[in-house]
């Protein structure tokens, strides 16, 4: 006796439509799928939506009948609704202007606050202007910034330099904090910092697009990933911003933190000021306190999230902070 037929339905990857098919066997679904969705080829393959995996002739006698498969042609692949969210991100991105329109109307009448947010955020983010960079090109985004910046990466520089600057004021002040006998060797010390800081424009490059990858901390687009708690590798939750996507963005982007693994506060100041006052005939190794306060030696870019305020529990290198003294070479005679 003949099996009875298998009913599934099946789509293609040219559109979403669906068609009811069935089939006795592997090879009569594909004949049939084939010459619906005229994809009559002898290598077209049958798979799940739901993971792609493929069907053999033993898997489509065990899977239950309605389940929807995906007709492919030669060399067409699919990952199910991975390959499903790839399609839909291409679509939004080739037809943005008429998402946004319509997402604006949607907003125009929408009440529910979740469903408002969704929205909103949708329109920001497909309203981004990522690749202009002077303020012809996207006014709005230099909204509220003095007239002196002419382009996104000149702001974001001066961003950046303003952190790294606030870092080097709050090593200045701690001065009054220093014993009395040590305080003129430390104001040294931060004067050579500030030299430094300068000779390097506060390390305004960290935040500037127009850089090197090996000194920048974003891509050539101005996208920044979020690098994790000082406690771990990596940002578990993939945070990322494009501060010169829309001002927004660029609003935003003020919250994430450039943070301390070894603390400023808590270790690093205090264990200068302590070196210096316990110096006794030895030079202390400003350069490696000075990599620990400015540099990404010791400085990560962390999402508000990410960055815990709790005490890291971590002390400088003890072997670093002062100048390893030259050894005297004894004459023959």
């Amino acid at each position: 006796m003949a099996p009875r037929p298998k009913a599934f339905k099946i789509r293609s990857l040219r559109g979403p439509q669906k068609y009811g098919v069935a089939g006795r066997s592997l090879p009569e679904l594909l004949r049939k799928g084939g010459k619906l969705l005229q994809l009559s080829f002898p290598d077209c393959r049958l798979c799940l939506s739901e993971d792609g995996t493929e069907l053999t002739e033993g898997y489509f006698h065990s899977i239950p009948e309605n389940t929807d498969l995906i007709l492919l042609a030669p060399g067409e692949t699919w990952q199910g609704f991975v390959s499903d969210i790839d399609h839909f991100l291409n679509t939004f991105y080739t037809q943005k202007d008429d998402i946004v329109e319509a997402a604006q109307k949607l907003l125009s009448d929408e009440q529910a606050p979740k469903r408002q947010k969704l929205l909103v955020d949708l329109i920001q983010n497909l309203s981004e202007n990522i690749l202009a960079e002077s303020r012809e090109e996207d006014r709005k985004w230099f909204e509220g910034i003095e007239s002196r910046f002419k382009n996104k990466s000149s702001y974001m520089r001066y961003s950046c330099e303003s952190r790294i600057r606030s870092y080097m004021k709050e090593v200045s002040s701690y001065t009054s904090a220093v014993h009395p006998a040590a305080r003129a060797e430390y104001k040294r010390i931060t004067d050579f910092m500030l030299d430094k800081l300068k000779s390097v424009k506060y390390n305004g490059c960290y935040f500037d697009r127009r850089e090197e990858e090996a000194v920048c901390l974003c891509t050539t687009e101005g996208w920044f990933s979020c690098q994790g708690p000082f406690d771990r590798d990596y940002c578990l939750c993939k945070h990322s911003i494009n501060p010169y996507s829309n001002r927004e963005s660029r609003i935003l982007f003020s919250t994430w933190n450039l943070d301390h693994i070894i603390e400023k506060k808590r270790t690093i100041v205090p264990t200068l000021a302590e070196a210096v006052k316990e110096q006794d005939g030895r030079e202390v190794a400003w350069e490696y306190f000075y990599q620990l306060l400015f540099t990404l030696e010791n400085l990560k870019l962390v999402h508000i999230a990410c960055h815990k305020k709790t005490s890291h529990n971590l002390t400088c290198d003890k072997t670093k902070i002062y100048r390893k003294r030259k050894r005297m070479r004894k004459i023959s005679k």
